[in-house]
């Protein structure tokens, strides 16, 4: 019998792989950029997107609690709509993340040259990144419960700076900075949902090692939600420190350092440093973790050759998955070449949102037998309003997309397509299709 990928996750390993993702080394700058739009209103913001967000989460939340197998997103849009969306679906899921991998390991390098200027360039660079890729892999082929310890162990590392930052900066913050709420337009507001919308992403991460979780169905509704209460109460009181230590948040490039260096001096702006570089190494670990699963769900459903299915049979981890992905989030960190394809992770979102909304209402007429996919443990409340809310959020996404993202999003949707015909994904067998 061929080796099977081994359950070991259990409801806080998906809830640290999610918080891992939602928090990196973004919510460092991101105080500054909301701010510069809505001003004090901005921790308002935080939690009314935070809430806007939970609506898609509670979607993933209702569809993830009728799967035990490994894709997410992917598994539920080709239950609900076929073999070509799921498909496309899942392969923006697994480029985008190869993507976002290489994008945050070529920041870590830029983050460490601020120290070692060396690090940023030539084969000092190579070197780094060429080690970090290599030991995050080597890592995830050992077994997912050391996957899981290391994401586990990186999430706990990046909170405590942030819980020291807002424990001692809630001391120093001036009430007045948050209660004098200047007067904005539509346009601002905007913009700022927009980006508000973007800093909650990642959870979507959560239900995609489902054939490696104990529990799913019980356990991928809980970590995700969860993984969204608990970004919004960490977000939202980092922004209040922010802005209520800093006299104008919205000139500092590095806000939460430099109000971090105005309550606890030199040693504050160095912790958030710090802080920054494990937030980034973390959300490296979880992006190996999760490509590589992304690649082994559309193998184990015969939509790309099997040799990339194949799972080790001492460690029980999809190696080739893994060392695929890695190589080639490799090769883009150090072709240098990021920024246009990173663009694809905006599209790349939306497909997973709102294919996820709608397939929250497609499932739900579906009976079991006919779509292969089991009862919902959990039902978002309110009928079909927070899937439609969620589908609204979705449209925000469309809206706030530029003109590169949506071109270089539809070329890697055509690639897709390319590459559903090539691999013969049109003709995967009937029983392709499991939960």
């Amino acid at each position: 019998m061929p080796p099977t990928l081994r359950r070991a996750l259990g409801r806080w390993d998906l809830t640290a792989l999610g918080v891992n993702q939602v928090i990196g080394g973004a919510i460092f700058v991101w105080p500054a950029l909301v701010a510069a739009q809505i001003g004090a209103w901005s921790p308002i913001g935080f939690i009314l997107i935070g809430l806007l967000s939970l609506s898609v989460a509670l979607c993933f939340a209702e569809v993830g609690s009728r799967f035990e197998g490994t894709g997410g997103p992917y598994l539920y849009t080709r239950a609900a709509f076929g073999d070509f969306v799921g498909f496309e679906v899942g392969w923006m899921q697994w480029f985008s993340r190869a993507t976002s991998q290489a994008s945050i390991m070529s920041a870590t390098a830029v983050a460490l040259g601020y120290y070692w200027p060396a690090m940023t360039a030539g084969w000092p660079r190579a070197v780094f990144l060429a080690g970090l890729t290599s030991t995050f892999a080597a890592v995830n082929v050992r077994g997912i419960r050391q996957s899981a310890w290391v994401v586990n162990g990186f999430t706990i590392a990046k909170l405590v700076p942030l819980a020291l930052f807002i424990g001692i900066g809630l001391l120093f913050v001036q009430p007045a900075r948050l209660t004098t709420l200047p007067p904005i337009d539509i346009g601002q507001a905007g913009t700022a949902a927009l980006l508000l919308i973007f800093i909650y992403g990642g959870y979507e991460v959560v239900p995609v090692p489902g054939g490696e979780a104990i529990d799913p169905r019980g356990d991928v509704p809980f970590a995700i939600v969860a993984t969204v209460l608990i970004a919004m109460v960490i977000m939202t009181l980092a922004q209040v420190v922010a802005q209520g230590v800093l006299p104008d948040v919205a000139a500092h490039s590095t806000p939460m350092a430099d109000a971090a260096a105005a309550f606890l001096g030199a040693g504050g702006a160095l912790l958030i440093g710090v802080g920054s570089v494990i937030s980034m190494s973390g959300n490296n670990a979880g992006q190996v973790l999760n490509g590589s699963r992304m690649l082994y769900a559309l193998a184990e459903q015969r939509q790309l050759p099997a040799w990339l299915g194949r799972v080790h049979p001492r460690f029980h981890t999809p190696v080739n998955a893994i060392l695929c992905t890695s190589a080639i989030a490799l090769i883009l960190a150090l072709s240098g070449s990021l920024t246009a394809i990173a663009s694809v992770s905006a599209l790349a979102r939306l497909l997973m949102y709102a294919g996820t909304a709608a397939a929250t209402l497609r499932l739900r007429r579906a009976t079991g037998a006919a779509m292969d996919v089991k009862p919902a443990g959990f039902v978002t409340p309110f009928g079909v309003v927070v899937p439609m809310v969620a589908i609204v959020v979705c449209a925000g996404i469309a809206a706030g997309a530029t003109r590169d993202q949506l071109l270089w999003g539809c070329a890697a949707l055509a690639a897709g397509a390319g590459l559903f015909v090539m691999s013969g994904g049109a003709r995967a067998l009937p029983d392709a299709r499991r939960a």
